[in-house]
C-alpha cells in the first residue's frame, strides 16, 4: 500500500477523496499547508496531495526527494505555486486540468449580479428592517459589454453564460479557441470596450500583474474587474487607486494576491493583519469570497476522482496524462 499525505484538508476534501480513494492508497490528512516547517510530515509517505496555497518551493521538494517521495499531485489545475524548475527529473507533478468549469463561471456571475442589483447591502438592509431601495440602482446586463480574459473551458463557460444575457462579448487569448462564442480583440481594445472585465487566465510569469496602473488607466470608466482566478493578476494598490478614482467601477475578487495566510481559514475573533485586504473589504462597491468559486459537489467529486487516479496511474508505472513539465 502507498501512503499520501494530504495537505490543507478540510473537512469537505476529507469526504469527496474518502469516496474515490482505494485499498491501495492511504490517506494521511493534514491541516496544514506545505511548507518548509511542515514538510516533516511527508517523511516515510510516497506521494504528496496538494493545493493553491501550499508553498512547493525549492527548500521543499529538496526535503521531499530526501524522504524518498515521488510524486506531487496538485488537487488543482493551477500549479503557479510550484517550482517546476527544481523538480524537474526529481519528482513528478500531477494535477487536475479540468474538473467542473461551471462550478467558477457561475460564481463568477453571481459576483457580477450581487455587485451590479448590490443584493449585499439589500440582504443586510433587510435584516435590520429596513426596506429603502436608495442607493440600490443596478443597470440591465442585456447590451453591456463583458471582456473576457483567458478562454480556456472556464473562459468558455462563462461567455455562454454571458450570451444567456444578451451581452455582447469581447475575448483575449494568446492561443484562440474556435469554440469561443466572442469576439476576439487585442487585450487594450478589449480593456477600453469592456462594462464587466472578467479574468480566466492562468498565472505565469508574462500576466503578473495584468492588471496594474497602466492597464486600470486603458478601462472604460466605470468598468467591474472580476477575477476568479489568481490573485496575482492583479497589482492590488491599483486597483485600490482605480476604485478610488472612479476608473473601476466595482470589483468582484475570489483570490487576492497575499491570500496564501488568510483564505481558508477562519479569523472571525481576530483583527486581520494585512491593511491591504481590510481596505478592500470595506469598500461599499467591492466583494471579496474566499477563493471559492470551485466550491461545488461536482467539482470536488471531479478533484478527487482526477487527483485519486493520477496517483493511481504514477504508483502503477503508467502513462501520467495530467503530468506538468517544464
Amino acid at each position: 500500500m502507498k501512503t499520501v499525505a494530504f495537505f490543507d484538508a478540510k473537512t469537505y476534501d476529507r469526504e469527496s477523496f474518502l469516496r474515490f480513494k482505494d485499498d491501495e492508497i492511504n490517506i494521511r490528512f493534514f491541516e496544514n499547508k506545505l511548507n518548509a516547517d511542515t514538510v516533516s510530515m511527508a517523511a516515510c509517505c510516497d506521494g504528496v496531495c496538494a493545493f493553491v496555497n501550499d508553498t512547493i518551493d525549492k527548500q521543499v521538494i529538496d526535503k521531499l526527494e530526501e524522504y524518498g517521495v515521488g510524486v506531487i499531485a496538485m488537487r488543482c489545475a493551477g500549479y503557479n505555486n510550484v517550482d517546476l524548475k527544481a523538480a524537474a527529473g526529481r519528482i513528478k507533478i500531477l494535477r487536475v486540468p479540468a474538473y467542473s468549469p461551471y462550478a467558477v463561471a457561475e460564481h463568477t456571475m453571481g459576483l457580477i449580479l450581487t455587485l451590479n442589483r448590490k443584493l449585499h447591502r439589500a440582504y443586510i438592509r433587510t435584516r435590520d428592517h429596513n426596506f429603502s431601495l436608495d442607493g440600490l440602482i443596478g443597470f440591465d446586463l442585456r447590451g453591456k459589454t463583458v471582456g473576457i480574459v483567458g478562454t480556456g473551458k472556464i473562459g468558455r463557460c462563462f461567455a455562454d453564460i454571458c450570451e444567456g444575457f444578451g451581452m455582447n462579448i469581447l475575448g483575449f487569448d494568446p492561443y484562440e479557441n474556435k469554440e469561443f462564442s466572442g469576439k476576439y480583440v487585442s487585450l487594450d481594445e478589449l480593456l477600453g470596450n469592456s462594462d464587466i472585465i472578467s479574468l480566466h487566465c492562468p498565472l505565469t510569469k508574462d500576466n503578473h500583474h495584468l492588471i496594474n496602473d497602466l492597464t486600470v488607466g486603458k478601462m472604460k470608466k466605470g468598468a467591474y474587474i472580476i477575477n476568479t482566478s489568481r490573485g496575482l493578476l492583479i497589482d492590488t494598490q491599483a486597483l485600490i487607486n482605480g476604485l478610488k478614482s472612479g476608473r473601476i467601477g466595482a470589483a468582484g475578487l475570489d483570490v487576492y494576491e497575499e491570500e496564501t495566510s488568510l483564505f481558508f481559514e477562519d479569523y472571525s475573533d481576530e483583527i486581520i493583519p494585512d491593511d491591504t485586504l481590510s481596505t478592500i473589504i470595506s469598500m461599499p462597491n467591492v466583494i471579496v469570497t474566499s477563493h471559492q468559486a470551485f466550491l461545488t459537489r461536482e467539482a470536488l467529486d471531479g478533484i478527487a476522482e482526477t487527483t485519486i487516479s493520477n496517483l493511481r496511474a504514477y504508483f502503477a508505472g503508467e502513462k501520467l496524462e495530467n503530468e506538468v513539465t517544464l
